[in-house]
């Protein structure tokens, strides 16, 4: 199938969508003509779909967004949350061609052209979803073709019973960083990210309160890490299975003994309670959205987050791990966050940095740095 032109929106197209339990869905394609495959996942968010498509933790998946109307207001490379689009497709209602907002540099037909990232539109996405929640996630193929071009049905449907899981892989090393990269150079304290699919909005926040930031790939050693003698440690959100994330494991489980402070977000959550003895589970169809309640079980408070995950840590597998739940999901009563009883070491499931979302959680960053001057 001939290329697209570099950011151009090509001609009419068609989209077919086919899901491993021999579900069809057809609809108009948009951005890059091309055949992808992935898990099937849906985002829960009103906005946020630049950031949601840079997101390094969607590597693996094809989104779809419950939101009925998508690109309404273009695309800003400000809100990029990595170098690009991470995601294998898309899938909305409704695409808006002709955005209208001030900071809009092209619209999101024109940026996943670019990208070659494929698009389906016109999809019920409500029926899929509810499908989704009542299914669990599912694998399939995203096919945006030429009209007049038509797939065999027939090949798409037994295509799509073998897609491998993207979840095998090890999409933390494909999206993190494969070299030490070092931001807010000269500032004070000085963190070790432990890159496994980072959002660039956590280095952000971090740098603007003052800190030093290097990150590091996923499969970097404890001696790399101390060699940079720094005052804490952040274990970062990333795609995938935490359990495919071996190195990262065996990492953190020296750095806890080291008694470094360490603080883990999202995958970095799950790596923290795989590192002490604790195991991790898939969750049905996941958390993925700007309105995640999540109750703070020191104070009883209540915060909305911002999440995408779709493991969790299993609470019964704690005993042992000198860890304590601290956070829990307000729906669904799963974990959100951890703190040892004794050492500096503490994590949360959902998204401080939020971007998008509610900053209500942005203090945790702050309180990092506190848990860092005591130690």
């Amino acid at each position: 199938m001939p290329e697209a032109p570099r950011g151009k929106p090509v001609g009419e197209r068609q989209a077919v969508l086919v899901l491993d339990d021999g579900t069809v869905v057809r609809g108009r394609g948009f951005g890059a003509p091309k055949r992808v495959s992935g898990e099937v996942v849906f985002n829960t968010g009103m906005v946020g779909y630049t950031e949601g498509i840079t997101d390094p933790s969607y590597k693996g998946q094809i989104l779809m967004q419950t939101y009925p109307l998508v690109g309404n207001y273009g695309v800003y490379p400000e809100h990029f949350e990595s170098d690009g689009p991470k995601i294998e497709g898309y899938i909305v209602r409704e695409l808006c061609r002709e955005p209208s907002h001030w900071s809009s540099r092209m619209s999101l037909d024109e940026w996943l052209v670019e990208s070659g990232v494929p698009g389906i539109e016109g999809v019920d996405t409500r029926a899929l979803t509810k499908k989704i929640r009542v299914h669990g996630v599912m694998r399939g193929i995203l096919l945006s073709h030429e009209t007049g071009n038509e797939p065999s049905l027939d090949d798409l449907l037994e295509e799509a019973k073998h897609i491998p899981d993207p979840n095998a892989r090890d999409l933390a090393s494909e999206v993190a960083t494969k070299r030490p990269l070092t931001f807010g150079k000269g500032g004070e304290p000085s963190v070790a990210l432990i890159d496994c699919g980072v959002k660039m909005s956590i280095v952000r926040n971090l740098v603007k309160r003052g800190v030093e930031v290097t990150l590091m790939p996923p499969k970097s050693s404890l001696e790399e890490i101390l060699s940079l003698h720094p005052q804490g440690v952040v274990v970062s959100n990333g795609p995938g299975d935490p359990k495919v994330c071996k190195n990262a494991i065996k990492t953190v489980r020296g750095l806890v003994d080291g008694r470094v402070p360490t603080f883990g977000i999202c995958l970095g959550n799950q790596i923290l309670a795989l590192a002490l003895g604790g195991n991790t589970y898939k969750l049905k169809f996941g958390h993925r959205g700007q309105n995640h309640p999540c109750i703070d079980l020191s104070s009883g408070r209540c915060y909305i987050t911002s999440q995408n995950h779709g493991f969790a840590v299993d609470e019964k597998s704690l005993d042992g791990t000198g860890l304590s739940v601290s956070f829990i999901n307000a729906n669904d009563k799963t974990v959100e966050g951890l703190t040892h009883k004794e050492l500096p070491v503490w994590a949360i499931q959902y998204h401080p940095e939020a971007s998008p979302g509610p900053n209500d959680t942005s203090y945790m960053f702050d309180n990092f740095l506190k848990l860092l001057k005591r130690a």
